[in-house]
Order: structure tokens, then sequence, then C-alpha cells
């Protein structure tokens, strides 16, 4: 029976096996409506299935596309029961973008983020990301013809690599953040932040804000524009289809007394984990003009 089990295992197609692995994205609906008539859908969708929109934006100034930023509290009270640097979870995202003659409506997949960014605290706050993968599905069912197949990556990534993932031998991995600044208090690292937020900073604008309740902890995420923004690195690295566009934007956290940003090398990569050498090669100094973009955030 053993043997027979082992024979049964191998027969199985390779399709079924790999579904075990996760991917970073999932194709919502596509619809031949416009992006803002669909936006506006999504928008009260969301919001009436509990989860809380905190910000939009059109990413690379691309007509062709626009980004859907949410929380909610299953998101906040899986970050509040981790701490530390899973406060970059406290976000998700909705893309809209026109392509091949109609709307394309996708998401970043909560399990495949949560996995990543929790690592191995994530069977701690799986029950969560159970409910608030209902309510995002009931979201997008109520917009649309639901399809709900995770795309984004060839094979997938199976939940343990994910936890300690990394692109390759060298490259960083979650916690290699970039710590941009160090102050008195968690107060004075949000003073700075804001002031300059207010004040306004060159090619960086504020998406969103999330502060999670009973932490010191409050996630951020801008848009970054001009030479070496968004337009620059978005058409080099977004070639296939669906297009990734709840890749962006780029977050930045407080957290504590520092403010952090996730490494261009692995924040990139886990967006795009099939991404090769030769692409990469191509937005080698993405990273560092990234860094430099938000680092004025802190000066």
């Amino acid at each position: 029976m053993r043997n027979l089990g082992i024979i049964l295992l191998l027969l199985l197609p390779i399709s079924w096996l790999s579904a075990q692995n996760l991917k970073p994205y999932i194709l919502g609906f596509e619809t031949t409506e416009s992006v803002s008539d669909t936006k506006g859908k999504i928008l009260a969708n969301l919001e009436s299935n509990g989860l809380k929109v905190v910000g939009q934006y059109k990413p690379a100034s691309d007509a062709n596309r626009w980004i859907i930023i949410f929380s909610s509290s299953e998101l906040e009270n899986a970050v509040k029961n981790v701490g530390g640097l899973s406060g970059f979870a406290a976000a998700l995202r909705v893309g809209i973008t026109r392509e091949g003659g109609k709307t394309v409506v996708s998401y970043t997949n909560p399990v495949y983020w949560g996995n990543a960014y929790f690592r191995t605290d994530f069977d701690k706050v799986s029950a969560y990301y159970t409910t608030l993968t209902t309510h995002l599905e009931s979201a997008m069912k109520a917009s649309g013809s639901f399809v709900g197949t995770p795309y984004g990556s060839k094979k997938g990534i199976t939940a343990k690599d994910l936890q300690g993932y990394h692109y390759m031998f060298g490259m960083p991995y979650f916690d290699d953040t970039e710590k941009l600044a160090t102050f008195d208090s968690h107060q004075a690292a949000l003073d700075k932040v804001e002031a300059n937020i207010k004040k306004g900073v060159p090619n960086v604008s504020m998406v969103y804000k999330v502060k999670v309740p009973g932490q010191d902890l409050t996630l951020y995420g801008f848009a970054l524009s001009g030479n070496s923004g968004e337009g620059k690195f978005l058409p080099i690295i977004d070639i296939g289809t669906p297009k990734h566009t709840t890749f962006l934007p780029y977050e930045v956290l407080v957290m504590g007394k520092e403010v952090h940003m996730l490494h261009g090398r692995y924040r990139i990569a886990l967006s795009f984990p099939d991404l090769t050498m030769g692409t990469f090669t191509k937005i080698m100094s993405t990273p560092g003009d990234i860094e430099d973009l938000l680092a004025q955030l802190v000066k």
C-alpha cells in the first residue's frame, strides 16, 4: 500500500503539486469597464466587507494603472500580536490595470506576503489571514466575476522558503532592512517624517499611513517620481502579464525610535521572484535610488 501511495503521488500532475506553492498576486477578475468605473466598485465593496481603504494613487503616472491600499482589523491585530518588523504587513493592495483591451483587477496574495513578513510567527496569526481572505474574496465577488488564480511566479514558493526568503546567495533577507535613522523616541521619529511630508520632499509623495493600535509602529507608503522613480524601474521589471501593478507603493516603517525600509534587493525580488539576473542587472541602481529618495524623509 505504501508503494502504491508513492506511485499515485508521482502520477499527480505537476500543476497540482505546484499549487501547494504560493505566488505573490491573485487575479481577482477581468472586465470591459474603464479603470475609473472599476475603481468605484472596488472601493465601495472593500469598505462594505470590513476592509479599510487607507490610500490610492496612479503609479508611475500611468493612466492604465491604479492602486488601492487597504488595511483591516485582522491585519492590525496580527501585527499587534507579533510586533517589530511585522509592521510592514499592516497594509495590502489591490491593483487595477488596463491591459490587452480589458481591465484586470488583481491583489496581493495575503498568505504569500504574510509568510514573508511574519516568517516563523505566521502560524500565530494565520487565523486572522483566513478571515481576511474571506472578506477580500467577498469584495472581489461583489465587484466582478471572480477568478482567484494566483500568479506572479511560474512555480511559486513554499511557505517555508518565503519565511526565509532571499533572491540568491549574498542577497538580503527580510530583516536586513535599511535603517534610515534613529531618534530619541517614537514620537520624535514620527514628527520628523510628518514634518518633511508636510514641507514636501522632492519626488516623494505620501500615499497612505497606518498606525498599528497598541504598538509603536506606523507604516507609510510613498509614491516615487522623478528620474529614478517608478517611471524608470517599473517598465523594466513589470513585463509579464497580468501586470504586477500591486508591487507598489514602497513602504517606510517607523518602528519604535527607528525608521526602516525593506532593502530594495529583497522587496523587489519578493515582488518579482522570477526576475532574471539579466533584468535585475538593468535596475542595479534602483535599490540605492529608492533609499536615497526615502532617506529625505528623515533629514
